[in-house]
């Protein structure tokens, strides 16, 4: 079965073919961070506007590197949430449309469901059940999964995510967008240690996360920051070693307290190196195996959404044919285990 993907949830327009019998045939992304760069952040009106310019262009792209052909497709998925209103309804109205016209289901996708089963992607894969780590924009979960759409939550941001922590104390040391990329590569010069930041909420009793508090204290620090890029760069190098020392530790509990031995990580923050070596080696001395998505799946792309609609599509999981559709800015993983 051939299924065409389409990611348009925020300020990334990804489009893949996935079959099958023979996996991945081809993928394409836009990204709008030159768009955006501006503005210090994603604005939801251009990114919808962009969406729409980029996405039948790309579809075409992709069409042609596989050669392949819309006849061909046995259906199409888009993500219907989470995201941004107007970005959501570009991918939803585009893909449903196409799979009407073309008399095949359409399949509406979780975003996170998809970060969550792109590690699958990657050779070698993992085998249910797992503990994932969802570290995607505003979003940052701790998942108990049994099998494609078996999850229980188990942890979640309190308030700011990993993501959003990045990005707003990217903005406080003059830093670019996206935060996450430009708080690694100042890090990389710097020497974690030199400031005391906080690590919210690793010793507690739970597997909640918290962020809002680190934020505030690296608006504190950039106020009495020394002057020098060196300085600088310390203190970038503590607020990364600060949320990755937060996220391996949640990790490694939901780890021990379940007894599942197999974690993948996913999201945009699965990209940072520190996180991958920190964690990889937290996880060999207790005998766990992680899984990461490839890089180029780390991001919103398109990929991760035909292959989450493929594995749909083989459970049989087949919305019924109507004339409409609808998106979710706001949609709970987890109610996807009790539907």
């Amino acid at each position: 079965m051939l299924v065409l993907g389409i990611e348009t949830s925020c300020d990334e327009t990804g489009i893949a073919l996935y079959d099958t019998d023979r996996g991945l045939l081809a993928h394409a992304l836009h990204s709008q961070v030159a768009l955006h760069a501006d503005y210090g952040g994603v604005v939801p009106e251009l990114a919808s506007r962009d969406h729409i310019r980029r996405v039948l262009p790309l579809t075409r792209a992709v069409l042609r590197d596989a050669g392949a052909r819309l006849a061909d497709l046995d259906a199409v998925a888009y993500t219907a949430g989470p995201g941004l209103a107007g970005a959501l309804l570009v991918g939803a109205g585009i893909g449903t449309s196409l799979a009407h016209a073309l008399g095949i289901p359409a399949l509406p996708i979780h975003h996170l469901e998809g970060h969550l089963l792109s590690p699958l992607l990657a050779k070698p894969s993992p085998q249910f059940p797992f503990i994932a780590l969802l570290v995607s924009g505003g979003h940052t979960q701790l998942m108990q999964v049994k099998g494609v759409g078996d999850y229980s939550l188990l942890g979640e941001t309190l308030d700011d995510a990993a993501g959003e922590a990045f990005d707003k104390s990217a903005k406080l040391l003059g830093l670019g967008y996206p935060g996450g990329p430009a708080v690694a590569a100042l890090a990389a010069s710097g020497r974690a240690g030199q400031f005391a930041l906080p690590r919210p909420m690793l010793r507690s009793d739970n597997l909640d996360f918290s962020f809002s508090g680190l934020k505030t204290a690296v608006l504190t620090a950039v106020r009495d920051l020394p002057a020098g890029d060196q300085a600088r760069a310390d203190l970038a190098a503590e607020l990364q070693a600060a949320i990755v020392d937060v996220l391996v530790g949640k990790s490694i509990a939901a780890v021990e307290q379940t007894g599942v031995t197999r974690l993948v990580v996913a999201g945009g923050v699965g990209a940072n190196r520190r996180l991958r070596e920190q964690l990889t080696a937290a996880a060999r001395r207790l005998g766990c195996t992680v899984y990461y998505p490839p890089f180029e799946f780390c991001t919103d792309n398109g990929a991760m959404i035909a292959f989450a609609g493929a594995l749909r599509l083989q459970q049989g999981n087949q919305p019924p044919a109507t004339p409409g559709f609808t998106v979710r800015p706001r949609w709970d993983l987890g109610s996807l285990s009790k539907a």
